[in-house]
């Protein structure tokens, strides 16, 4: 069985070969350094060995490039001759070109199969993230949580939560003295982030079929796994969501995957792209969470690789759990830039041959330097590599290509069409317009009763036992008290529209009009 994956050639002349051993793949890793330098091109590669040693992988692809992982190198490609010069001079002897199996996923649905869950798996906490609420909106959040268990009703989609925190606001009072206050501005705010998500997309997310975690975990006929693609161009323009949703990805792998303690190779590998947008203006529980995240999902058998462009972006707590690390070019213009390329350089296990923090400043495009864990899990010594060059295609696919994988994916039919089953928005729906008919039925019969003036008449006649005469009605007239004529001015105004306006209003009527 294969038990490294090939990274590049180090040492002198580059002839020394940089393996990352997949017995500790599942220790974390990360891939850093400045725009331009190469970290793209170190992922594809990585995402290529562990596909080859049948390992499945998740990676988001921010500027379309991954894509052509689907479709194997061509001779004819302008970087051919480069690519195989490298080969040879690393001693890359197997060297060619392949395709990887891929899947392409889309949180909208446009240029991959739709990425969905439902708001009650994303959670209050990550929500509250998402919607970026103060302390007291997320309360407010959790107490609607709350209720959809205690009420049982289902969150599914974001009409869903729409539908339940216009009934927390109907019944604010009565929850206030139960959660604590409830303040219709603080719904009102919830509700007008909601749709600015809305607007930005993200109720796509929102739904079922929800993702299935299994179908991220495929093999090919061959035993290659399957490397899936989430096209995150469009999504960067939402950075809340990509990294809300990168996040829920990894909580939801911890939380479902059993303990295998430590595989021979990961189960699973996990490519965080962007990172510094996880942990930019986190709050501590959110990064709390992650670091313990980061620190016990290696015992499910996943890896999880963050890239970004320099390593402080990454908490320290976090950066201490990140074993197996490729560092290309960092340039430092300002004091800022030397501060953070010196404590780059210190993370390092240093190399006798070289300062560590003049070859970081140093290596160029294709080169970095790396530190694998060794035997026993202990880091390696930092080694200026020359990365090996890619097997599959280095670009872009064509839409034509992409959509072709797309159609013949046999995962198309089952996440292509949403499904609206009832949930939250349906039973409070039918709640109001319940509460709506029985307004009307209540109407309809004050409008058969006699006002009380004539019952109390009435009554007087059947009293007398004797047959009261025309005339004698007329110049009867019974006492009229102060409650009987509210109570005729009452219905009288519950007969016209306005009244019945009223009456729906009060019973919830806000969802009959679906």
């Amino acid at each position: 069985m294969q038990n490294g994956i090939f990274l590049g050639g180090g040492g002198e002349n580059y002839a020394q070969k940089q393996n990352l051993m997949l017995k500790y793949a599942n220790r974390h890793g990360l891939i850093a350094g400045a725009t331009g330098t190469g970290k793209t091109v170190t992922l594809q590669i990585l995402a290529e060995g562990f596909s080859n040693a049948g390992v499945p992988v998740i990676l988001s692809d921010i500027k379309g490039d991954l894509s052509g992982m689907a479709l194997a190198g061509r001779s004819e490609f302008k970087l051919h001759d480069a690519f195989t010069k490298r080969a040879t001079k690393i001693g890359f002897e197997n060297y060619s070109y392949q395709a990887c199996p891929v899947t392409f996923w889309d949180l909208f649905g446009e240029q991959g199969h739709p990425i969905r869950t439902t708001v009650a798996e994303m959670g209050p906490l990550l929500l509250a993230r998402l919607l970026q609420l103060t302390e007291a909106q997320e309360g407010i959040l959790n107490i609607a949580f709350r209720l959809s268990d205690e009420e049982g009703l289902p969150l599914l989609d974001l009409k869903d939560l729409q539908a339940l925190l216009v009934w927390v606001g109907e019944n604010r009072k009565q929850l206030s003295l139960r959660y604590g206050n409830v303040s219709p501005a603080s719904i009102g705010a919830i509700q007008r982030r909601l749709l600015v998500l809305e607007n930005q997309g993200g109720a796509k997310f929102f739904g079922e079929p929800a993702l299935a975690l299994s179908d991220l975990m495929r093999h090919d006929a061959e035993g290659r796994g399957r490397v899936n693609i989430l096209a995150a161009d469009k999504l960067m323009a939402s950075p809340a969501l990509y990294s809300t949703f990168l996040l829920w990805l990894l909580s939801e792998l911890f939380e479902e995957l059993p303990e295998v303690g430590d595989p021979e190779k990961p189960r699973l590998v996990f490519f965080f792209d962007e990172a510094h947008l996880l942990f930019e203006d986190a709050p501590k529980a959110l990064i709390d969470k992650v670091e313990q995240v980061a620190r016990l999902i290696r015992s499910k058998g996943v890896g999880v690789y963050f890239i970004t462009q320099n390593p402080a972006d990454v908490p320290e707590d976090i950066l201490g759990q990140l074993g197996n690390r490729v560092q290309h070019a960092l340039r430092a213009f300002t004091a800022r830039d030397r501060k953070a390329l010196k404590l780059a350089a210190e993370t390092y296990r240093e190399n006798p041959r070289f300062e560590t923090e003049t070859a970081i400043q140093e290596v160029g495009v294709g080169e970095a330097l790396t530190s694998m864990l060794q035997a026993k899990g202990i880091p390696g010594v930092v080694e200026r590599t020359l990365i090996r060059p890619p097997s599959a295609q280095l670009g872009p696919l064509s839409l034509e290509e992409r959509r072709s994988i797309i159609e013949n994916s046999d995962l198309k039919e089952k996440y292509e069409n949403a499904i609206d089953r009832r949930s939250a928005y349906e039973i409070l729906s039918e709640r109001a317009n319940q509460a709506a008919k029985a307004a009307d039925e209540a109407e309809a019969k004050a409008e058969e009763l006699p006002d009380p003036a004539q019952r109390e008449f009435n009554a007087a006649r059947r009293y007398s036992g004797s047959r009261i005469g025309r005339s004698s009605a007329r110049r009867y007239r019974p006492k009229e008290t102060f409650a009987s004529a509210m109570s005729s001015a009452v219905i009288k105004e519950l007969k016209g529209t306005t009244g019945r306006r009223i009456v729906r209003g009060i019973l919830g009527g806000l969802f009959k009009g679906r």
